[in-house]
C-alpha cells in the first residue's frame, strides 16, 4: 500500500515510524513532514490543512490510504475531502472533529450525555463573563473555544486574573478567532491522565493509559505547552478504572455523537483529572496526542496499519490490541523561550548517536534540513523516547539519550515521569 501521513510534528513522525514497520506498506508519503520524517517518507510541501491540495496529490500519486494527524487538518475537513476523492482516510470528519475544535460543543455533549466534568458556562461578551465570575471561586479555568495549538487553556489563580484572561481572549485577540468564544469552568483537582480510544463508530478499543506533562516548567508550573514529555503505561489508571472510564465517558460520548448525526471514527483522546479513584473529563481531542503518541505506539505489538484499516473498514471488532511488557518515556527537547518567542535555525548535533541505540527513538517535532544539516524549526524540537523493562529504567535511559543531543538554547523538563514514582 501507499500511505500518506498528513502533518509535520512529533506525533506524525511516530505515525510514520509505526506505519513503516508494516510489511504491507510499500511507500510512505508525508505532507508537509519534517527532517526526521523525510528520512523514511517522501515529503511534499503541501500544507496539512489544504484539503483540496492533499486530495489532488493523493490521487496523482496513487495513495491508497491517508492518515490525518493534526487537529487543524481535521477541523479543516481534510478527511471529508479525501473521502470525496475516493481515498480512505483515518480520522473523524469535520463535523465529528467538533468534539475538539469547539470546547463549548464538547462541554454541552458531556452535560447532555451525563459524562462527569466540571461546571461550566460559555461566553462571547466580556461583561457577561465578568458577571459570571463574580459568583465563582478561584482557581477557575478559562478556555478559548477553538484550536490554539494546545495553549488556549489558562488556569487562573484569582478571579481578577480570570477577568483579565477572558478580556484578552474576547477583546484582545489573544488567540484570534479561536478565542472569540470562551468557556469558563471549575478547576478540577487531582492528577491528569490521558486515555486514547480507537473506534470505527461502534466498537471501542483502548490504548495503554499515559500521562502528559503540559506545562513548561518542572512541577507543572508555568504556561501550557503542546506537551513537554509523557510516559506509559500510567499506573494512575488501573484496569478497573480504565473500564469505568470507557463505560461512563467514551461509550456515552460516541453514542452522543451518533445521535447528533456525526458518527465518530478514528482516535478519541479523553483528558481526565483523577482524584482518589474518582474522575472527571477535562477535554476531548479528536486525534492522537503529542507527545503521548511517542510512547504509546512504540509499545504496540500489533501491525498499526491493520488497526487503521479496521477503523476505516468498520471491522475493529475483529482486532485485539496487544502490548509490549515494557514502559516508555518521552522527553521533549525544546527551544529556549518556548512557548513564547524563540530562535530557529540552530544546528542539531548528536542525532546520529541515537540511531545506534537499542530501544531509543528520536521523534522529530519541529526540524528542517538546511545545507545538509538538521536544524531547529519550532518550539518543540525533538522527542527522545526510551523503552525499558520498567519505568524507572526508561526514564533514566531517556534522559541519558537527551544528553547526546545538542543545539543552542536546548531546554527540557527534568521531572518527566516523576509523578509515577
Amino acid at each position: 500500500m501507499k500511505v500518506l501521513v498528513v502533518g509535520e510534528g512529533g506525533r506524525e513522525h511516530a505515525l510514520v515510524w509505526a506505519l513503516g514497520r508494516s510489511s504491507k506498506v510499500k511507500e510512505l508519503h508525508a505532507a508537509p513532514g519534517n527532517a526526521g520524517i523525510g528520512e523514511c517518507a517522501i515529503c511534499t510541501s503541501i500544507d496539512a490543512e489544504d484539503g483540496a491540495g492533499l486530495a489532488a496529490y493523493a490521487t496523482a500519486n496513487g495513495i491508497d490510504l491517508a492518515v490525518i494527524g493534526p487537529d487543524g487538518a481535521l477541523a479543516a475537513g481534510v478527511v471529508d475531502m479525501m473521502e470525496q476523492a475516493g481515498i480512505p482516510a483515518f480520522g473523524p470528519t469535520q463535523a465529528a472533529a467538533r468534539i475538539e475544535y469547539s470546547k463549548s460543543f464538547a462541554k454541552k455533549l458531556m452535560a447532555d450525555e451525563g459524562i462527569p466534568t466540571g461546571e461550566f458556562a460559555e461566553f462571547t461578551g466580556v461583561a457577561d463573563a465578568r458577571d459570571y465570575l463574580k459568583f465563582r471561586q478561584a482557581p477557575v479555568v478559562v478556555k478559548a473555544d477553538g484550536l490554539a495549538a494546545g495553549k488556549g487553556v489558562v488556569v487562573c489563580e484569582t478571579i481578577e486574573e480570570a477577568e483579565t484572561v477572558a478580556s484578552d481572549m474576547l477583546q484582545g485577540n489573544a488567540f484570534g478567532a479561536a478565542g472569540h468564544r470562551i468557556v469558563i469552568e471549575d478547576f478540577l483537582k487531582g492528577e491528569e491522565a490521558s486515555v486514547f480510544s480507537i473506534t470505527d463508530g461502534e466498537t471501542v478499543r483502548t490504548f495503554v493509559p499515559s500521562q502528559d506533562h503540559k506545562q513548561i516548567y518542572d512541577g507543572d508550573r508555568g504556561p501550557n505547552t503542546g506537551g513537554m514529555g509523557a510516559y506509559a503505561p500510567a499506573p494512575l489508571v488501573s484496569d478497573d478504572l480504565l473500564q469505568r472510564i470507557v463505560e461512563s465517558v467514551v461509550e456515552p460520548a460516541l453514542a452522543g455523537m451518533r445521535s447528533r448525526g456525526c458518527t465518530y471514527k478514528g482516535v478519541l483522546y479523553t483528558g481526565l483529572m483523577i482524584d482518589d479513584g474518582d474522575f472527571k473529563v477535562v477535554e476531548f481531542n479528536s486525534r492522537f496526542g503529542d507527545p503521548e503518541t511517542q510512547v504509546i505506539l512504540p509499545l504496540l505489538k500489533n501491525d498499526f496499519l491493520d488497526i487503521v484499516l479496521a477503523v476505516c473498514e468498520g471491522t475493529l471488532s475483529d482486532v485485539t490490541l496487544e502490548w509490549e511488557d515494557k514502559a516508555a518515556t518521552c522527553v521533549v527537547l525544546a527551544s529556549n523561550g518556548y512557548p513564547g518567542s524563540y530562535e530557529k535555525g540552530m544546528e542539531i548535533c548528536g542525532l546520529e548517536k541515537i540511531r545506534e541505540l537499542d530501544d531509543i527513538i528520536a521523534f522529530h517535532a519541529n526540524t528542517a534540513e538546511r545545507d545538509g544539516k538538521t536544524v531547529t524549526n519550532g518550539g518543540r524540537v525533538v522527542g527522545i523516547t526510551a523503552l525499558a523493562a520498567d519505568l524507572v529504567t526508561s526514564i533514566e535511559q531517556a534522559y541519558r539519550a537527551c544528553e547526546m543531543v545538542e543545539f543552542d538554547g536546548k531546554y527540557s523538563r527534568s521531572d518527566i515521569g516523576r509523578k509515577a514514582l
